[in-house]
């Protein structure tokens, strides 16, 4: 940039992308400066290396920008948590459920965890059975169970991931059965032979 380009000459385009040529460094960054703009390096590998004029503020603040909306596009999945136990209200339980399936939607991972406080250890079915519960309600948006529940010391881990298109998708609609065909009409009985006269 400026007056660290070392090369003694350098192609150089315009702010409006017009082509000026190859110029002598000084000479470019003299036409940069009376511009109030910038000299900036932009392809060294190129014979004779490419330098662009432009303020290069604005190039900083538009490059950050694209960068982030970049990253908003490829937003990683993260893992996301909720916690309860065994024995929740059922107020409580409609909350985490929505907050899992929030999560889902938003195409993050989500951890239930489920804490057995004292003797509740010794029940853990109680624990599967919510687990079940959430299951149910995270297939309704379309999620996959990445770990089935497993007990790790006094808590029953499960991690539930987002479909690749998160949200309900509606379900197609069954195709009609064809209906049986009727039954082929009974054959007729044969016509009666007339006899001969005697």
């Amino acid at each position: 940039m400026n007056e660290r380009i070392r090369y003694p000459e350098v192609r150089v385009i315009d702010d409006d992308g017009g082509q000026l040529g190859v110029l002598n460094t000084r000479e470019a960054l003299s036409i940069a400066r009376s511009r109030g703009l910038d000299l900036i390096e932009v392809a060294p590998q190129a014979q004779p290396p490419v330098c662009k004029i432009i303020d290069y503020g604005k190039f900083k603040y538009e490059t950050a920008k694209r960068e982030r909306e970049s990253a908003k596009k490829h937003k990683q999945s993260e893992l996301k948590g909720i916690k309860m136990f065994p024995h929740i209200d059922a107020h409580d339980f409609e909350i985490k459920v929505r907050s899992a399936i929030k999560f889902l939607q938003d195409g993050d991972k989500v951890k239930v965890t489920i804490a057995f406080k004292g003797r509740e250890i010794t029940h853990p079915e109680f624990g599967r059975q919510q687990m079940e519960k959430i299951v149910a309600a995270a297939n309704e948006v379309g999620a996959n169970v990445e770990k089935p529940p497993a007990m790790e010391g006094r808590q029953m881990i499960m991690i539930l991931s987002p479909k690749s298109s998160a949200g309900v998708k509606p379900a197609k609609p069954a195709a009609p059965k064809p209906q049986a065909a009727a039954p082929p009409p009974a054959p007729a009985p044969p016509a009666p032979t007339e006899q001969p006269a005697q």
